[in-house]
């Protein structure tokens, strides 16, 4: 022990002084598999209680998986500042995702503390990485991609238009994992009253909102009816593997479509916030003057070119109604 401190400013018995003075064992020597597992229990009661949203708790199940493959066999005792940072770095994680890993972990952290499985919680030196906020750098696409974007799922895939046309002239949220779109029902679409419900266990926000259906919107739904056409169709995951091949469909990009042409045509932020499920600072920070008021009138002027012959007569009121 002498040999180990010799060279330092201090002298062994200040080092053991310290220890004294501050170390307290745990109660108990948790293995990280077993403290986890008993996290990740208490947010599947959260969960049944509405207390929690489905993809807060798949993100913090997967989060905590990944933390289980960088420390196996340890203990939550043995999850320190300094191994916890070098975790929080790997593989050259960029600073929101430096915030995600750090935000679930210490989530985790304040369970384990609560529980005696720790003496002190180790990111209490560990702030978060700050981060500037871009204003406007929602990816969306342009009238026109939207255009061909609908022209080919038309041709090649029409039982998959209605998915396509609510994600893009709606702005529902399109994840194929846990997206509105997976709950949004048929009923809910009132073409008669021109608006969509979205209801609280269907919103991500678990907050209720409608949606105006715009007129190309319902020259879509006319041509491409719900009673024949599902939603999401069986073969989805399949179709969008297809669609991905020819145009960039990342994540959100037919909402963020919407939202900005939105704002664009209606010169509206309450209302586009409204409509979106989102607050109005989100929507001046990312959606504000992305689309001109020209691109779009041309984005909601996307029409079906190859309607059912029983759906012509309302779609060609619906295009007079768009080019008035």
């Amino acid at each position: 022990m002498f040999c180990r401190v010799a060279g330092h400013a201090h002298p062994l018995s200040f080092y053991v002084e310290f220890a004294l003075a501050n170390y307290r064992a745990p109660v108990t020597q948790k293995p990280l598999s077993e403290a986890v597992a008993a996290f990740v229990a208490a947010k599947d009661h959260e969960r049944d209680q509405d207390l929690l949203s489905k993809s807060h708790l798949e993100r913090v199940k997967r989060d905590l998986k990944c933390l289980q493959r960088h420390f196996a066999g340890a203990t939550v005792a043995d999850l320190t500042g300094t191994r916890l940072m070098e975790y929080f770095e790997a593989r050259g994680a960029a600073h929101k995702t430096f915030n995600n890993r750090r935000g679930i972990v210490s989530t985790f952290l304040k369970f384990a503390h609560q529980k005696d499985w720790i003496v002190d919680n180790p990111l209490a030196k560990i702030p978060q990485r700050r981060i500037r906020r871009r204003r406007g750098c929602a990816a969306t696409f342009t009238a026109s991609q939207a255009s061909e974007l609908m022209a080919h799922v038309e041709k090649h895939h029409p039982t998959a238009v209605p998915f396509f046309a609510l994600c893009l002239f709606a702005g529902i949220r399109p994840c194929l994992r846990n997206g509105e779109i997976l709950r949004l029902q048929p009923e809910n679409v009132k073409l008669d009253a021109k608006l969509i419900r979205i209801d609280g266990d269907v919103s991500k926000v678990r907050e209720p909102r409608n949606i105006t259906i715009q007129p190309n919107l319902a020259a879509w739904l006319w041509a491409y009816p719900l009673a024949k056409f599902p939603i999401v169709p069986p073969n989805l995951q399949h179709i969008r593997a297809k669609v991905v091949q020819k145009y960039p469909l990342g994540h959100d990009v037919m909402r963020h479509s919407f939202v900005s042409n939105f704002v664009a045509k209606f010169r509206s932020i309450g209302e586009a916030a409204l409509q979106a499920g989102n607050s109005e600072s989100i929507i001046r920070k990312h959606y504000l003057d992305l689309k001109t008021t020209e691109e779009a009138e041309q984005f909601f002027g996307i029409l079906p070119k190859h309607a059912r012959a029983s759906a012509a007569p309302k779609t060609a009121a619906l295009h007079q109604s768009v080019a008035a």
